[in-house]
């Protein structure tokens, strides 16, 4: 364990990805989502694709607990199961993609999902008609693929939700769950598979106690009453990432 605690404290980058964690947990903790998006750019700038899965990954199985019961009952666990069995299809086929995957590849690959979405939202796409079951557990597919490639599980489900016309707070709360299970899905995958990082898991549950913090904090900052300012929010967080995490920064 000494050993372990060493390499974790010795990973190139850690300031960067302490205050990474710190703002991501704020914005995930508000909104229920975007963690990933604001994570995934710096820790795939310091880290190879795989160990910025892993950092994620364990960052994440912290963090979001304190807000997981308030989402249960607040959110509709249903729909939350019919993504997460779209996810269980997909997930191994993306992990595939991840471990093939090429460092600056793996750049574009994170900030395309992001504008990708950014485009749609702000250009007005709405959903048309109910969340049917087929298109819930399709967009959980599509999510599960992208989180084992690319870090990301939020696009597709986000772009599913955020044009839909369901109440912010039941939005909100499904973003977590889901959230919450892919992690537990991906970590467990990581490990079948002999992919994981201990080193990196242990650098990930460490920081994923300022990230817990910053979730509390955020989840206090949440006024379900503020939709409009919720789905700002949602727009900045998905814009300012989508720039930060193109590889032209990384020199």
């Amino acid at each position: 364990m000494p050993d372990i605690l060493a390499a974790a404290f010795a990973t190139q980058g850690l300031v960067w990805l302490v205050a990474a964690v710190c703002v991501a947990g704020l914005v995930r903790g508000f909104a229920g989502f975007g963690s990933a998006m604001v994570i995934m750019p710096v820790a795939s700038s310091v880290l190879s694709p795989v160990e910025a899965v892993i950092f994620l990954v364990a960052t994440e199985l912290v963090g979001p607990l304190p807000n997981a019961r308030a989402a249960w009952r607040e959110g509709a666990p249903r729909d939350v199961g019919l993504l997460v069995i779209g996810a269980i299809l997909a997930l191994p086929l993306g992990v595939w993609a991840l471990s093939k995957m090429d460092a600056t590849l793996f750049g574009w690959v994170v900030s395309a999902s992001v504008i990708t979405l950014l485009g749609l939202t702000v250009a007005g796409w709405r959903l048309k008609g109910a969340l049917t079951r087929r298109l819930t557990i399709f967009a959980g597919a599509l999510g599960g693929f992208m989180t084992g490639f690319a870090g990301i599980p939020g696009p597709p489900v986000i772009m599913l939700y955020m044009a839909s016309s369901l109440p912010a707070a039941v939005i909100r709360a499904n973003f977590l769950l889901y959230l919450v299970a892919l992690d537990l899905l991906l970590f467990v995958l990581l490990t079948l598979l002999g992919m994981m990082n201990w080193s990196i898991v242990v650098l990930g549950l460490l920081v994923g106690i300022p990230n817990l913090i910053a979730n509390v904090v955020g989840a206090r900052l949440f006024d379900p009453a503020a939709e409009r300012v919720f789905r700002n929010v949602a727009y900045l967080v998905i814009a300012a990432s989508a720039i930060v995490g193109l590889p032209l920064w990384k020199g």
